[in-house]
């Protein structure tokens, strides 16, 4: 028995609270993705939203039909405090041996998951996965890719900013959470294992916010990777996923904002 067939059940609370305020210089359209998503593996026990006025408010459903987004239409002034208490119950498993599904094999789902995206340009990195990581695969391969991560590139505070891609991050060896999750994704999109982008709540994350990581498709299931190391796949409550960060950012704005005020907390107890 390998430890990719030792399957860690957990069981872990999660209390959330995350506080967003902007200022809006004219009546602007909004895209809100900021709740844990209702699924199987994460029981939400309560949770609250309050949305200070706005002109509309429509939930329309996230991508993959994780989680829901929020339609806002507001002016002036937009602030936004959701509260929960989760439990985590998801099965755990080491990627490392766990083995790549054959292409021809995929579910029809995945399969945008191994393409190029906005963030994530895979052609990239096709020539380069390799020679970078030899004689491994399967989940072997994304076990090397994220320790290489982990190893050569220094987790920096405003190092990246709203362009910067995977090939960015990769070349400069500096970034924060969503940027170590697209080297993670191109890396193994390059791999042909589908990979997607998850936005996660998730405790000791420092400094504290919304956090980000890969999720990749191994063995007919999906696996949240964390190539920070800071997060743990059995205390993370997702919010969404997408092809990269554009898909589920937090809050997408159609217009222009200034930040006055984001505060995350989570807290396991």
């Amino acid at each position: 028995m390998t430890s990719a067939d030792i399957a860690r059940p957990t069981n872990t609370r999660l209390s959330l609270h995350a506080h967003i305020d902007y200022k809006l210089a004219c009546p602007t359209d909004l895209l809100l993705q900021i709740e844990a998503a209702v699924l199987p593996e994460q029981r939400i026990d309560k949770a609250w939203i309050d949305i200070s006025p706005v002109a509309h408010f429509a939930r329309v459903s996230g991508h993959d039909g994780i989680g829901d987004r929020i339609w806002l239409r507001a002016d002036q002034r937009l602030t936004v405090d959701y509260t929960a208490t989760i439990e985590i119950q998801r099965i755990v498993r080491d990627v490392a041996g766990l083995a790549a599904v054959p292409m021809h094999q995929l579910p029809g789902e995945t399969v945008e998951y191994l393409f190029g995206s906005r963030y994530c340009p895979v052609e990239t990195f096709a020539a380069l996965v390799d020679d970078e990581f030899p004689g491994t695969q399967g989940g072997d391969r994304i076990a090397a890719i994220r320790d290489w991560i982990g190893q050569h590139i220094a987790y920096r505070a405003g190092s990246s900013d709203s362009q910067t891609d995977a090939l960015v991050t990769y070349v400069s060896r500096e970034g924060v959470c969503r940027d170590f999750a697209h080297v993670m994704i191109a890396l193994a999109r390059a791999s042909n294992i589908p990979a997607r982008f998850a936005s996660v709540f998730a405790p000791r994350v420092t400094p504290p916010d919304f956090h980000a990581v890969a999720e990749v498709f191994l063995a007919g299931e999906w696996h949240l990777v964390d190539a920070t190391g800071m997060a743990h796949e059995g205390e993370m409550a997702k919010i969404g996923v997408g092809r990269d960060a554009a898909d589920v950012s937090f809050l997408t704005v159609f217009g222009s904002a200034e930040m006055l005020r984001q505060q995350v907390e989570v807290v396991q107890i």
